[in-house]
């Protein structure tokens, strides 16, 4: 049999992918666009293990794709929703000052959120953050009523349906295992079999320096997985939080600490911690891939991170280990807290770009080659942002492909 032909084939189904499969079948329906995924359903991994935000805007430095991307994303996201009938709720979020060493950075982050257009941002004291979390502790706190939950399994199933409707294809159980260039078209070799396309939109998340190799490209990072563990508030327990509670982020690290998230299913979660993960997709402890482990052994960038990192990795680690230890940094947030309220342990992997340097790549990336566009780097709060970074891809193809 030979192989299926398409003009723009996307490799991974999650939300940023499928964002962008549907952006192209909608705008470009002459072009025939397919979508090819490893795992039997879409959205397995960074998408359907993520905590369900729609983030504001707040934390990212002004002018960065982060900050320009998020609320308008968000907003994008929103008015979807509401055409689909994909339910939200706009809960609000409090980041909070524990004591008065972060009161400047918690200033400074209100700074970055009204410049990066984070609507209705407020300083609050101690009286409005009990008002709004009557369990939360703190001196201060940013109030961010635009920002909201949602279940983006649901918001990427909206796309993957839309996408459908406009005439995209998506092939399930097609790990990509090889890429070769024919005569001015790339063949996808697919454990579903070969698929022939004109370009390449590679939105593979926790592999997407893997399949940019696979094309001959190096992309300058590597993927470093970092797992991020959390715990649940039990059912009786989860008045304890009304919203989403976060503390004042370390501006060092992309990751935005231990905090409380109300799920749209009105359950609670507790976490996450940031663990580098032994496994690409190691959402357990134990969790080990020999290959995905030498990978990250044998790139210098990883050294050059760990020798920066050390005391932030070793913290970390003790908060996987030591159970008590985890639960501590949740009670600076909710004194009340208790181990014993606390089940239900799970666990997301996030695809962590790291350039030869050592540094953690703070801002999405997007990368061209060759008859393909990359997107290397696209963590939190890449699911808010996804119909603008689609957007972005899309306008880039436009300049870039033989788009119909």
């Amino acid at each position: 049999m030979g192989s299926r032909k398409y003009d723009i084939g996307v490799i991974g189904s999650g939300i940023i992918g499928l964002a962008t499969a549907m952006r192209l079948s909608r705008e470009h329906p002459r072009s025939k666009v397919v979508v090819v995924e490893k795992e039997s359903r879409i959205a397995q991994h960074q998408t359907g293990h993520n905590s369900g935000v729609i983030h504001a805007g707040i934390y990212y430095a002004p002018g960065s794709q982060k900050a320009n991307f998020c609320s308008t994303g968000g907003a994008m996201l929103r008015r979807f929703c509401d055409r689909h009938e994909v339910p939200y709720e706009m809960c609000g979020k409090l980041i909070v000052a524990v004591d008065e060493t972060e009161v400047s950075m918690l200033e400074e982050l209100y700074r970055r959120g009204s410049a990066n257009g984070a609507e209705g941002l407020e300083i609050v004291g101690q009286e409005r953050l009990r008002e709004i979390e009557p369990h939360a502790a703190g001196v201060q706190a940013i109030w961010s009523p635009n920002t909201g939950i949602v279940n983006y399994d649901d918001v990427s199933s909206a796309f993957c349906d839309e996408m459908r409707e406009k005439g995209g294809e998506l092939i399930p159980n097609a790990e990509v295992t090889g890429i070769a260039r024919r005569n001015g078209t790339l063949n996808l070799e697919t454990a579903a079999g070969d698929v022939e396309v004109g370009a390449v939109i590679n939105c593979a998340g926790l592999h997407a320096d893997s399949v940019a190799m696979m094309m001959g490209q190096d992309v300058g990072v590597r993927i470093i997985p970092f797992r991020g563990e959390y715990l649940s508030l039990k059912p009786e327990k989860a008045h304890l939080v009304n919203g989403l509670i976060y503390p004042v982020p370390d501006p060092r690290l992309p990751f935005l600490g231990v905090h409380f998230t109300k799920r749209i299913s009105g359950s609670v979660e507790a976490g996450p911690n940031a663990v580098l993960a032994l496994k690409r997709e190691g959402y357990s402890k134990t969790s080990f891939d020999l290959g995905d482990t030498m990978d990250a052994l044998k790139f210098p960038g990883f050294w050059r991170m760990s020798r920066k990192y050390w005391k932030v990795g070793i913290n970390e680690q003790y908060r996987s280990v030591i159970r008590s230890a985890f639960v501590r940094s949740l009670q600076t947030l909710v004194p009340e807290l208790q181990d014993h309220d606390l089940h239900m342990p799970g666990a997301g992997v996030r695809a962590q770009a790291v350039d030869t340097a050592g540094n953690l790549v703070q801002d999405f990336s997007i990368a061209q080659t060759e008859n393909a566009i990359h997107v290397v780097n696209a963590p939190s709060p890449g699911a808010t942002s996804s119909l603008a970074i689609s957007r972005y891809i899309v306008d880039l193809a436009k300049r870039s492909f033989d788009l119909n």
